[in-house]
């Protein structure tokens, strides 16, 4: 087993990496420099042909390429303590929080990141400068919405901290590096991810 890794500010393979110190669990690492260009080269893009990670080889030529999936293989391996939310509806209501937080925060940032950051102007070509911007609009809605939520709870799911709060930090953290911080006036927000990046595997 093989877990293919970038370091910050890459949120995806970050929420692998929380997600292991979560479960006190270890796995070799080899680190692929974005930066470098090292993901689009031809012995990583042999791993994974999107040249994009994280990438988990298990066995020979078994690859997961997705950070939620590469985080439910090891659910499976090892349940506890769970991450994805226990019984029926728990399961459900942590998918629920993964699903908003990756579809009403982390796509409009990642348009934002696409078409308006310098470091992805190399490979983003054209970038549509005015459509990235007026996406950020959005990201900063989606953050008020997620305010409102934790107004009345501790974490996401209202019952513990799970991926979907992984999946919300490491998102939050990149949209800083992005350019778009968190509203001063969402202090629900604010609060959470205080506790959130208070947390041993938040270095991760």
């Amino acid at each position: 087993m093989l877990f293919y890794d970038s370091p910050n500010p890459a949120p995806n393979p970050r929420r692998v990496r929380i997600y292991l110190a979560e479960k006190g669990l270890s796995v070799p690492m080899q680190s692929i420099s974005i930066r470098d260009g090292e993901h689009r080269g031809e012995a990583f893009l042999k791993v994974n042909p999107l040249g994009q990670t994280p990438a988990l080889v298990i066995d020979g030529n078994d690859v997961l390429t997705e950070s939620i999936a590469i985080c439910r293989f090891f659910e499976a391996l090892h349940p506890s303590p769970p991450m994805f939310g226990v019984g029926a509806r728990g399961v459900a209501e942590v998918d629920q929080w993964i699903r908003r937080v990756e579809l009403r925060l982390m796509s409009p940032l990642a348009m934002v990141w696409a078409h308006t950051h310098p470091f992805t102007a190399r490979v983003v070509k054209p970038q549509y400068t005015d459509f990235g911007e007026s996406q950020r609009p959005r990201v900063v809605a989606a953050m008020h919405e997620i305010d409102a939520a934790l107004a009345a709870r501790e974490c996401l799911d209202g019952k513990g901290y799970s991926m979907a709060d992984i999946v919300l930090l490491t998102t939050i953290d990149f949209a800083a590096f992005v350019g778009v911080s968190m509203p001063e006036e969402a202090k629900a927000l604010r609060d959470w991810h205080a506790r959130a990046s208070a947390r041993p595997s938040a270095a991760a």
